[in-house]
């Protein structure tokens, strides 16, 4: 008796899913204005174009990858199409299919971004990475990850903070930074064994951002780091990078 009310209470749960996830395979449709839409076999013009939609031909935008989507024709062919294309495509009631573009517009309001630095870590070399996810035009939470080479030592930085962009429609704007993070260091062999440390930093910093074209940007950044060390006796370190980063 318990078995057939498990298996009844397993049967429910199918059908009472089974709307859901066949709402969550659904993607949206819009229509071809031009006269063809070219596919091609992967996203970008280095792949080759093996199909043609024509128009008034609908297709599936299945996701997008920076300036292409991937889209499926009435017959199931899937390719990959240009932003440039879908620009000239509609929804079912005849309005403008509209996205984020890879420009200016694109620049002052945006999802994610990434980048790579060079810089200086106390005077070390540093290089190092960070990923962006932006809480509104002004407001992002911000991940980074570097590694500095030192005369003395080696290490590795992580933060995790704010960053506040003043003027975002502005092609060159200024940002504020604010976050906490972890160091590790690694002294270099000497005549007495190293001792490896991990402390807990806090940062404030600062820096400028300068929109170059389509989703690419040259960003310059200075942080004042305290690092909380276990003697009781706070550090100050001076940390100065340039990086090229993009946004989408």
């Amino acid at each position: 008796m318990i078995r057939l009310a498990l298996v009844g209470l397993l049967l429910s749960f199918v059908f009472l899913t089974a709307p859901a996830v066949s709402r969550e395979r659904e993607h949206l449709q819009v229509y071809i204005t031009a006269p063809y839409l070219e596919l091609r076999s992967g996203p970008g013009r280095g792949f080759p174009i093996f199909h043609v939609a024509e128009r008034d031909e609908s297709v599936e935008v299945l996701f997008r990858r920076t300036d292409w989507f991937k889209v499926r024709t009435e017959r199931g062919v899937e390719g990959w199409a240009a932003q440039r294309d879908m620009l000239r495509t509609v929804l079912a009631d005849g309005t403008p299919f509209k996205f984020d573009l890879g420009d200016r517009q694109g620049f002052t309001s945006h999802n994610f971004e990434m980048g790579i630095f060079a810089g200086s870590y106390s005077g070390s070399t540093l290089v190092s990475t960070y990923a962006s996810y932006s809480l509104n035009s002004q407001l992002a939470a911000e991940l980074s990850v570097g590694q500095f080479l030192g005369k003395y030592t080696n290490g590795v930085v992580g933060d995790l903070g704010l960053t506040h962009v003043l003027v975002p429609e502005w092609r060159l704007s200024p940002f504020l930074m604010l976050g906490t993070g972890l160091v590790h260091v690694t002294p270099k062999a000497t005549l007495v064994q190293p001792t490896e440390r991990t402390d807990q930093t806090a940062y404030v910093g600062g820096g400028v951002r300068f929109y170059l074209t389509r989703r690419f940007f040259l960003r310059a950044e200075y942080k004042s780091h305290v690092v909380f060390t276990k003697r009781n006796a706070n550090e100050e370190v001076d940390e100065w990078k340039l990086g090229f980063a993009f946004f989408f």
